[in-house]
């Protein structure tokens, strides 16, 4: 899988002028992505890194002109397309589906983070919407949300990019919108939308339905009960595909049942609840909803690990291309990581540690995937 992966890297088209050029396209790639899995998170440090393990490095690389400095790796990191860089996650994604087989139904999780440490004065920082697969585990792809645009423009321009067909495609309140679920129905997928306040009538006609006592008798049901950071979450999850009532049905594409999740949480005996509703494409099939509905919070683990595995809020890397490129590349270090063998349980964070620890073994490890 990596030689493919570099065969991929090694075809981004190099916008340097050839006669400024000491430093080839792939080693400086190659040192950000090898860097970034042995705990270096800042320029200097992954320029450190390799600088320690040069000679191991040219196993793999020409490196003709020997380490590029930090402020080289920004600079060309910079002058990369992000696009460019979209097309080798896509065929690094494409890589690992082969490997893992096909699911039978995916659910695509959609959902924006702000990398705080792109912020400027009077500039907002970079915030990217992403398209996450929980199955595969791996970023199917991102897209910037450009100033004074917001996340209701980005996610079209997502979807338009992804293959969704046969897939379930979940998103939170702020991708509730009538033209993208019209999309993804088009593009042969199926969708699990929240709902809010903002959703006004919609949402105040769906919670009066769904909250009434009758209903729960005669809704198709499931739960689950998990014990975890020593409390109880209990989560019950109704689904109706009675829409008769429903005024604004005709509105949304697809349209073919709603749902609501009871979520009680139970802590050293202090006992909290919250509700959130739903609407959706699915038909009646409670279990496969509640799949989804959960399914949703994996796009936020995605974003946790980001943020404490890979550091990426304290990474204050301004030019948004060289940032974008790094988050891409983040986020194909994951199933990488995923899949380090370092002979015990440990978390990714842990993994990055051990790498860096030994990165004659873990390189080796890694080159053979």
């Amino acid at each position: 899988m990596m030689k493919e992966l570099f065969a991929e890297i090694e075809r981004i088209n190099d916008p340097r002028q050839a006669y400024k050029t000491k430093h080839k396209l792939i080693d400086i790639v190659v040192i950000v992505l090898i860097g970034m899995l042995a705990n270096a998170d800042t320029w200097e440090e992954i320029q450190i890194f390799a600088v320690s393990k040069q000679t191991l490095l040219r196993k793999y690389l020409d490196l003709p002109h020997g380490i590029p400095s930090h402020d080289t790796l920004q600079r060309v990191m910079a002058l990369i397309h992000p696009e460019a860089m979209r097309q080798i996650q896509m065929a690094f994604n494409q890589m690992l589906s082969q490997e893992e087989g096909k699911s039978l139904q995916k659910i695509i999780n959609i959902d924006g983070k702000t990398m705080r440490g792109t912020a400027v004065i009077e500039k907002r920082p970079l915030h990217v919407v992403s398209a996450w697969c929980k199955e595969d585990g791996v970023c199917f792809g991102q897209t910037v949300v450009h100033e004074k645009e917001n996340e209701i423009i980005a996610i079209p321009e997502l979807l338009k990019t992804l293959t969704i067909k046969g897939s379930i495609v979940t998103l939170d309140a702020m991708g509730t919108q009538t033209k993208i679920a019209e999309q993804i129905i088009k593009q042969k997928g199926d969708y699990v939308l929240a709902l809010k306040e903002n959703q006004g009538n919609l949402y105040k006609d769906v919670v009066l339905y769904l909250e009434d006592k009758e209903f729960r008798t005669k809704a198709a049901y499931t739960q689950t009960i998990e014990k975890a950071r020593s409390q109880l979450e209990k989560r019950q999850y109704y689904q109706s595909d009675d829409l008769s009532w429903l005024l604004d049905r005709q509105r949304w594409k697809g349209l073919k049942s709603i749902g609501m999740v009871v979520k009680t949480i139970e802590k050293k005996g202090r006992i909290r609840e919250e509700t959130r509703y739903y609407i959706s494409s699915l038909p009646l099939d409670v279990e496969t909803m509640a799949k989804a509905v959960r399914g949703h919070w994996a796009i936020e683990s995605m974003h946790w690990q980001l943020d404490v595995t890979f550091r990426e809020d304290g990474n204050t890397t301004l030019d948004k291309n060289a940032a974008l490129n790094l988050n891409i590349l983040r986020k194909m270090c994951l199933p990488l990581l995923k899949r380090l063998d370092i002979g015990m349980k440990a978390s990714l964070k842990g993994k990055r540690f051990a790498f860096c620890s030994d990165p004659v073994k873990y390189i080796e490890q890694i080159m053979q995937m």
